[in-house]
């Protein structure tokens, strides 16, 4: 699975431990920065380049960290194809795939100790849509099919 990663500068700490950890467990990484907590960029500024790789099908998913996650998930819905999740904590990372189909997570550098931020990483690339849910698949199925709706209509 290939995966795109990027940070802003209160994103970095967290998305250089997890950036390790999928090194680890050999997935095809591609890390758009920052380099180094000397070298910021914001989250504007980062979240369009995880976007535009996974539009491109440069990337299968992308993971995005800022301070809480909210601004680089705000930047990443911009994008059409793009169904980017906040998550917090492992059963939201879980459910973004689940429910949600989520291509991309953000998380919260300032919230997301890294341990927890690679449980998390791991719980979400190890769903596929409904999984353990399979009881409401036709009603999930129809809901994400609605959100591309109106993903169509609003993205002109």
């Amino acid at each position: 699975m290939k995966i795109a990663i990027a940070s802003d500068l209160s994103g970095f700490p967290l998305k250089e431990a997890i950036l390790r950890h999928l090194n680890e467990k050999n997935y095809e990484v591609t890390d758009f920065g920052i380099p180094s907590e000397r070298e910021g960029q914001p989250y504007f500024i980062q979240a369009p380049k995880v976007a535009r790789a996974i539009q491109q099908g440069d990337a299968e998913r992308g993971i995005l960290i800022c301070g809480t996650g909210q601004g680089m998930a705000i930047v990443a819905n911009k994008f059409k194809g793009i169904y980017a999740c906040v998550v917090d904590d492992i059963f939201s990372g879980e459910r973004a795939k689940i429910v949600n189909n989520a291509n991309v997570i953000t998380l919260g550098g300032w919230i997301t100790a890294p341990f927890v931020g690679c449980e998390i990483v791991d719980a979400w690339l190890a769903m596929t849509f409904t999984q353990k849910m399979e009881f409401k698949h036709d009603f999930l199925a129809n809901a994400f099919e609605q959100v591309q709706v109106l993903e169509t209509e609003n993205f002109k």
